[in-house]
């Protein structure tokens, strides 16, 4: 009777230190599951928070998650999840796929198409085995590896995104679709890595990786092949890994091989909080106030350019020749960007925005 009453108290400990957040990992941050609270299927209240950081435009009030999506991790991976912006005019939650928009604001997919942080839709080819800067700022980078090939029929290559290099103070987090022959929706096509150790997050919905100083943070956001990546403080990014189906083979002639499915990455970037007005990178820069894009609005495919600018020597390198991201570099001039009316909650899916006065554009 002892040894019972002992395994239940071990038990209801392990129970309540998972509740309470409490279970640490291994480390390299290595999450436990969900606690068991955390089932599909399972109805909870609605979760809410509390804004506390100063000037946000919702200081001090608390925001309820609608019924419609009352969870923000729910444990269903095809649920829609609950966000709170508490700069948000409204102060209301919204309820948004975890798994990234293509259409939405700093959203880069296909091959690959962003949408600026001022709404505009361009193409960015870069070329086959190159690194870009996605976003250089002072304080952190994201940088980006393509792959692609070019058919004897054209002039530039066909390129995807299939990794992502993050680098934040002395640190760096990588993440890269795996090679592929043929695409297999159940097997999980991510690659980890921090500082260049490789990094095992078991392929379950919800598991979660943290790094020893809590400035990198990973959870998966589906069993396989679909993540959320934090840079605490700077930027959340939702990752999927996609192949080049045979139906936009056929559309766009890319001419794939028969042993190679082209696996990559959709990505969409939410900067937060503040950041330096010297913001560079492909994408970063046009989160500028006032930036004006120079791409061609009234064509097919409006190209933004800046290859010899945006390029650097590896994934985790800050050495294009705009960059501007220092791991010692903490004194740049910042200032609230458009975190502060929202518009990085934009979704471009219909003509207008969120009712922000913000006009989703091409």
């Amino acid at each position: 009777m002892e040894l019972f009453n002992m395994k239940v108290l071990g038990f209801l400990a392990v129970v309540f230190m998972a509740i309470m957040g409490e279970i640490k990992g291994d480390a390299y941050g290595n999450q436990a599951p969900p606690p068991p609270f955390a089932v599909s299927g399972k109805t909870q209240p609605p979760q809410r928070l509390s804004c506390f950081k100063a000037k946000t435009t919702c200081f001090r009030r608390t925001i309820v998650c609608p019924d419609q999506c009352p969870q923000f991790k729910p444990a269903d991976p095809t649920a829609k999840a609950c966000y709170v912006n508490c700069n948000s005019p409204t102060c209301e939650a919204v309820c948004r796929n975890r798994r990234p928009n293509c259409e939405g604001t700093g959203a880069a997919c296909y091959d690959p198409r962003f949408v600026g942080g001022d709404g505009v839709m361009f193409y960015f080819h870069g070329r086959t085995g190159g690194h870009f800067a996605l976003v250089s700022d002072p304080s952190f980078q994201i940088n980006a590896r393509f792959i692609g090939l070019r058919p004897s029929h054209r002039t530039r290559d066909f390129t995807w995104i299939q990794a992502l290099g993050f680098m934040l103070g002395s640190h760096s987090l990588t993440l890269s679709a795996k090679k592929a022959s043929h695409w297999d929706p159940n097997a999980d096509h991510l690659e980890f890595a921090y500082d260049g150790h490789k990094l095992e997050l078991p392929a379950t919905h919800l598991t979660s990786w943290s790094s020893p100083e809590n400035d990198f943070s990973i959870e998966r956001t589906a069993v396989t092949n679909s993540v959320s990546v934090t840079l605490t403080g700077k930027a959340e990014v939702s990752v999927r890994v996609v192949p080049v189906t045979p139906e936009d083979d056929k559309i766009h002639r890319y001419g794939i091989p028969e042993d190679d499915c082209f696996a990559h990455l959709e990505v969409r970037f939410k900067l937060l909080g503040s950041f330096s007005l010297e913001v560079e990178g492909v994408l970063g820069k046009t989160y500028r106030p006032g930036f004006k894009s120079p791409v061609k609005r009234r064509v097919a495919m409006p190209v933004m350019g800046g290859e010899d600018k945006y390029e650097t020597s590896s994934l985790v390198a800050a050495d294009c020749n705009v960059c501007v991201f220092s791991p010692e570099n903490v004194s740049a001039e910042s200032v609230e960007m458009a975190v502060q009316n929202g518009t990085t909650d934009l979704d471009c899916t219909g003509r207008l925005g969120n009712g922000n006065g913000i006009v989703c554009r091409r």
